[in-house]
C-alpha cells in the first residue's frame, strides 16, 4: 500500500466530517417538516432522526471526548484543521438546534396533525374512565411485575442505567416527613411504547408507558409520598475497540465487549424540559457528565419509540404506497437460473427488483446436486434469514460450505453471533475474517460442475444480504459467471479464510490492497484526458466522501477541466464550486422514502467508459481499515441501464435532491418553469414497473408510463 499523502489544499477547503453529518441528519429533519410527505411518514423521519443522533453520540460525540481525554496532537487532526474540542463545540451548537426544530415539528405540526386525522395522543389525566380502567389494568397484569424500584441512599449507590433505555427518578418522602430519598425507576423495552388504549370507528388514542407508570409510582414506594419526578436516558460509548491479535476466540471476545457496551461510559444525557435542577444534578454528578451533555427535551424522549405507530393498519392513507418489488426481467420467464446467468450478466435493482432472486440463487444452489461448493461473505442479514438456511442445508446436503461472517458489523453483533452458530451447528465452516481488518464487501460464490466442466457462478453487491433491509434500502447486484471474475473472487475468499496474497488482481479492485490508489489513477486518467482534449467525465453516488487524498484528485481533475457530478447521500468533506478549484464539481444528496445505498462509480475514459460497483465509501476506513471491493460492469447494456436510470435520473431529481453549497450548507434543487418534477425514486419506481409489463410479469398493478430521462441532462446550478 503506498504512503498516504498529506492534504493538498489549506484546511478552509474541506469540510468538516461532523458537521458534515450533521447537515446529513438535517436533511432527514426536513422531510419531516415537508408536508408533501404523508403524515405518518413525517412520523417515520422524526424518529429516524432520533436513531440516527443516537448514533452519532454513541460513537462520534464518544470517540472525539475520548480524543480530548488522550490529548491529541494538532499534528493529528483531520484535513479540515479542527481538533476535537473545537467539534464537539461546534457539535453541541448544532445538535441544540436540531434537537429545537425536531420537538417544534413534533409538538407543532406532526403530532396535532395526526390527532386531527384520528391518532391521538394523550396523557393519563385525559383518559376517560374505560381508557383509564384499560390502563390501569394494563399496569397491573403487565407493567408493574416487571418493575424494580431502585433506591439511592447509603447503603444503595446509584445503580447502572443501561445504554439508551428510558428511566424515572423521582424524589420521595416519607409519611413522617422527616426522610427524603431518591430513586430509579427503568421503563421497561420489553412493552410497546406507545400503548393505544381505544380504537374505533378509524380512531385511535395512544398514552405513553411511562406516563402510565408515573401514574403508579406511589404504589411501587409503599410508606412514601412521591415529591417529584423526571424521565431520563443515558447514551453510552458504544464504539467496540477489540484486540484482536490478543483474542484467543473472536466470538467470545466479541460477546464480553457486547457485555462491557452496556455498562461504558456515559457520553449525553437527555431529560424531560422540566425537570426538577437538583434531579438534574443528581443525574448529572452520578455520570459524571458536564453540563453541556446535558439536553431537556421539550416533549417524549427517544422519538424513535414512536416508529411502531408508523406501521399501525388502518391509516394507509397517510403512508406512502407500498412498493411491490418485481422480479427481475431476466429471470422473469423462470427459465434455469444458472443458465440464464450463464448466457449473460444479470443487474438488481433493489428494492425496485425483488430480493428473491438473490435468496433463490442460494436455494438453488444448497439444493442442486452438481454445486459442489458455497462461499459467501455475510456482513448484516435479517433473522430469521432464509439465506442462512439455505447455507445449513446445503452444507447438510454434503457441499462445501464457507461463511464469512462478521461479528464486528456495528449494532448487528448480537444477531451475528447467533446465526454464526447456528450455522457452525449445521456443518457450514464459519470464519471471521482477517485480522485487524472489518470484512464489508458483499460477495457470494457458487462453484458448479458441468459437462464442460467446473464453472464459477458470482453474486456481487453494493447491499447486505438482508431480506428486510433490501426493501427499503437501494442497492444493486450483479449476477455473472465471467471467468476473471471468477478468478478473483476465488482469490478474495481465500484472503478472506486464509493467508493468500499478492493476487494479480484481474477485474477486482480490493481494499486494503490498493482500491484507494486505483480510484486516484482513474480520476487522475480523467485529468489527462480533459488535458488532451477529450471527453473526460466523472460521476460518482455512494454514502461518504471523506478521504482527503481522493478529494485533492478531484479537485486537481476539476481544475483541468473534468466535469463531475458527485451523489453522495451523507457526509461529503469536499466543498464545491470553489473558483479555481472545484468550479466543474456538483455535489447533490438525496434523501427519500428509500434509503439510498448503492455505490456506483463511473468514468468517461475518452468515450471508452468504464463503470463499477461497489461496497465502499471513499473513507479512510473503506480504504484501510476494511475488506471492499468494487467489481466492475463490463456489459454496454447494463452500463448503459446504470448510467441512464440510476445515476442521469438521480442527477435530475428536483424534488428530494438538495445541492451542497461551498460553504458546507444543503439548498433544495428547484424545478424550473419549463422544466418538470422529477423525483428519482418515484421515476425509477415507474420504470420498474414498465419493464415488469414488457417481460410479462404480470403480478404487479400496471402505472402509467414513467417518463425516461435524458442521457445528459442540464447540468446548468444556481451560484451556490
Amino acid at each position: 500500500m503506498a504512503k498516504r499523502p498529506k492534504p493538498q489544499y489549506a484546511p478552509e477547503r474541506y469540510i468538516n466530517r461532523e458537521m458534515s453529518w450533521l447537515e446529513f441528519n438535517h436533511r432527514v429533519l426536513e422531510e419531516a417538516g415537508d408536508r408533501s410527505n404523508p403524515l405518518l411518514e413525517r412520523l417515520k423521519f422524526l424518529a429516524i432522526f432520533s436513531s440516527n443522533l443516537d448514533e452519532f453520540f454513541e460513537i462520534r460525540v464518544a470517540g472525539l471526548q475520548q480524543q480530548v481525554d488522550a490529548g491529541v496532537e494538532p499534528q493529528d487532526y483531520g484535513a479540515d484543521g479542527l481538533g476535537p474540542g473545537d467539534q464537539l463545540v461546534a457539535a453541541e451548537r448544532k445538535v441544540r438546534e436540531l434537537v429545537a426544530e425536531q420537538y417544534r415539528l413534533f409538538n407543532e405540526e406532526v403530532g396535532p396533525a395526526l390527532a386531527d386525522v384520528g391518532m391521538e395522543r394523550v396523557g393519563y389525566a385525559d383518559l376517560s374512565a374505560a381508557e383509564r380502567l384499560a390502563a390501569d389494568s394494563l399496569f397491573q397484569g403487565s407493567v408493574y411485575p416487571v418493575l424494580t424500584p431502585l433506591a439511592v441512599d447509603p447503603g444503595h449507590p446509584f445503580p447502572h442505567v443501561h445504554h439508551k433505555s428510558l428511566n424515572i427518578i423521582l424524589r420521595v418522602e416519607a409519611e413522617r416527613r422527616d426522610q427524603r430519598h431518591v430513586a430509579v425507576v427503568q421503563v421497561p423495552s420489553v412493552l410497546d411504547r406507545a400503548v393505544i388504549v381505544t380504537r374505533q370507528d378509524g380512531r385511535l388514542r395512544y398514552v405513553l408507558l411511562e406516563d402510565i407508570i408515573v401514574r403508579h409510582l406511589g404504589e411501587l414506594f409503599g410508606g412514601f409520598r412521591v415529591l417529584s419526578h423526571a424521565i431520563f436516558r443515558v447514551t453510552r460509548n458504544a464504539d467496540l475497540r477489540i484486540q484482536e491479535e490478543q483474542a484467543e476466540d473472536l466470538l467470545e471476545t466479541i460477546e464480553e465487549s457486547l457485555r462491557q457496551r452496556l455498562r461504558s461510559d456515559p457520553v449525553r444525557l437527555e431529560v424531560e424540559a422540566d425537570a426538577d435542577a437538583s434531579l438534574v444534578e443528581v443525574l448529572t454528578e452520578a455520570h459524571e457528565l458536564e453540563a453541556c451533555d446535558v439536553y431537556r427535551v421539550h416533549g417524549p424522549l427517544d422519538l424513535s419509540g414512536l416508529m411502531r405507530l408508523s406501521r399501525v393498519n388502518g391509516f394507509d392513507q397517510y403512508k406512502d404506497e407500498p412498493l411491490v418489488p418485481r422480479v427481475a426481467p431476466a429471470f422473469a420467464a423462470g427459465e434455469d437460473l444458472f443458465e440464464v446467468i450463464r448466457e449473460r450478466d444479470v443487474l438488481v435493482h433493489h428494492p425496485y427488483e425483488s430480493f428473491g432472486s438473490v435468496v433463490e440463487f442460494v436455494e438453488r444452489a444448497a439444493d442442486d446436486p452438481d454445486v459442489l461448493a458455497i462461499k459467501q461473505a455475510l456482513y448484516r442479514t435479517s433473522v430469521p434469514s432464509a439465506i442462512i438456511t439455505a447455507l445449513g442445508r446445503a452444507a447438510q446436503n454434503g457441499k462445501q460450505v464457507t461463511a464469512l461472517v462478521e461479528l464486528k458489523a456495528r449494532a448487528d453483533e448480537q444477531n451475528n453471533i447467533l446465526w454464526a452458530r447456528q450455522l457452525e451447528e449445521a456443518g457450514v465452516h464459519v470464519v471471521y475474517g482477517v485480522v485487524g481488518l472489518k470484512t464489508h464487501c458483499k460477495a457470494a460464490l457458487v462453484v458448479r460442475r458441468e459437462p464442460e466442466g467446473i464453472r464459477r457462478y458470482l453474486h456481487l453487491a453494493t447491499g447486505n444480504y438482508n431480506q428486510v433491509t433490501a426493501r427499503v434500502y437501494t442497492d444493486l447486484g450483479l449476477f455473472t459467471a465471467n471467468e476473471q471474475l471468477g478468478d478473483d473472487v476465488t482469490a478474495l475468499f481465500n484472503l478472506l479464510t486464509g493467508y493468500a496474497r499478492g493476487h494479480d488482481w484481474q477485474g477486482l479492485l480490493v481494499a486494503p490492497e490498493g482500491l484507494r490508489e486505483r480510484i486516484v489513477d482513474l480520476i487522475e486518467r480523467e485529468q489527462r484526458h480533459a488535458e488532451a482534449g477529450q471527453p473526460a467525465r466523472i460521476i460518482v453516488k455512494m454514502n461518504a466522501l471523506v478521504e482527503h487524498s481522493v478529494i485533492d484528485a478531484l479537485y486537481r481533475a476539476s481544475q483541468a477541466g473534468v466535469t463531475i457530478d458527485l451523489i453522495i447521500r451523507g457526509i461529503c468533506c469536499l466543498r464545491p464550486g470553489l473558483p479555481g478549484v472545484s468550479d466543474t464539481i456538483r455535489v447533490i444528496s438525496i434523501v427519500d422514502k428509500f434509503l439510498e445505498h448503492s455505490r456506483v462509480f463511473y468514468f468517461e475514459n475518452a468515450g471508452a467508459p468504464e463503470l463499477f460497483l461497489g461496497s465502499a465509501d471513499w473513507m479512510p476506513r473503506n480504504f484501510f481499515r476494511r475488506i471492499e471491493v468494487m467489481f466492475p460492469v463490463v456489459d454496454p447494456d447494463l452500463r448503459t441501464r446504470i448510467v441512464n436510470e440510476v445515476l442521469e435520473t438521480g442527477l435530475a431529481d428536483n424534488v428530494k435532491a438538495r445541492v451542497l453549497c461551498s460553504d458546507g450548507s444543503y439548498r433544495r434543487r428547484p424545478a424550473t418553469e419549463d422544466e418538470p418534477q422529477v423525483r428519482s425514486q418515484v421515476i425509477l419506481q415507474g420504470l420498474a414497473r414498465e419493464a415488469a409489463l414488457v417481460s410479462g410479469d404480470v403480478r404487479l398493478p400496471l402505472a402509467p408510463r414513467a417518463r425516461r430521462r435524458p442521457s445528459s441532462p442540464d447540468r446548468s446550478r444556481t451560484p451556490a
